[in-house]
């Protein structure tokens, strides 16, 4: 894989993770009330649609041993979401769970 397209890669995936990690938010805000609230639902599927073309824009055109590996970053999208907009506390063994994938994301990235 060519660099330049590598880091065009690596900008679809960080979009694709993040729409994933935003679907995650709205089904939890979609769960968080009683029942099944069906606005925050459908925008949570919409992200997800969205972030699974984009990644299989990605798939198709690199490997997937690459791909895949830097989708862990949904982890850490996740965690950050979940911390700055719904006020979750993180334990410090969670963060450095977050930080060794967000390190092994950088690795596979840069591989």
């Amino acid at each position: 894989m060519k660099m330049k397209s590598k880091w065009k890669y690596i900008a679809m995936l960080f979009l694709s993770t993040t729409l994933a990690a935003l679907g995650q938010l709205y089904f939890k805000e979609s769960l968080s009330v009683s029942g099944i609230l069906i606005p925050p639902l459908g925008v949570g599927l919409l992200a997800y649609a969205l972030s699974t073309i984009i990644y299989l824009v990605v798939l198709s055109r690199a490997y997937l041993s690459w791909t895949y590996g830097i989708g862990g970053l949904s982890y850490v999208m996740a965690t950050i979401l979940a911390t700055t907009i719904l006020s979750e506390s993180v334990p410090p063994l969670r963060w450095l769970g977050v930080f060794v994938i967000f390190i092994g994301v950088i690795l596979i990235g840069f591989s």
